[in-house]
């Protein structure tokens, strides 16, 4: 479903002559292309699933604000705008992320639901975090937060 709708956005995004989202939908369709060539190697010959993708996209976004970080501090604010212009673009393809009061509500539903109690749980906890909040959440920060709550 999600290979649909990028792919469909970017036949959209070329008819609107739209260069910044079509050049953005490119590097999101290639990254996608990358990603099941290495699942087709493992034996996944449909390629990755809708969970993974929107994996990818957020790894994505991660990496551009990592770089609009470092061309701010550089001073290159043409660059930094660049980069924000094609997190635009990701971002209309994932979900609603939550807020850090919404991350620890789930958070703490999740490891009462696990029975989770010390940080020998924390892998339990992240894996299926992953599964029902994929997409949702930044779960490099939610895994601190998983620490601090089982802490």
């Amino acid at each position: 479903m999600m290979r649909e709708q990028l792919n469909q956005a970017l036949k959209d995004k070329m008819r609107e002559k739209d260069s910044n989202a079509v050049s953005t939908l490119r590097l999101i369709l290639a990254a996608l292309k990358d990603r099941d060539i290495a699942a087709r190697s493992k034996g996944e010959m449909d390629g990755i699933g809708d969970s993974d993708i929107l994996q990818m996209l957020q790894t994505m976004v991660k990496q551009r604000r990592d770089s609009i970080q470092m061309y701010e501090q550089g001073g290159r604010a043409e660059l930094a705008a660049k980069e924000q212009a094609e997190i635009d673009v990701i971002e209309t393809f994932l979900p609603k992320q939550m807020n850090e009061d919404e991350m620890k509500e789930a958070i703490s539903t999740l490891i009462e639901e696990l029975g989770a109690s010390s940080l020998k749980d924390m892998g339990n906890v992240m894996g299926a975090m992953r599964e029902r909040f994929a997409g949702q959440m930044d779960f490099g920060k939610a895994s601190g937060l998983v620490k601090t709550l089982l802490a």
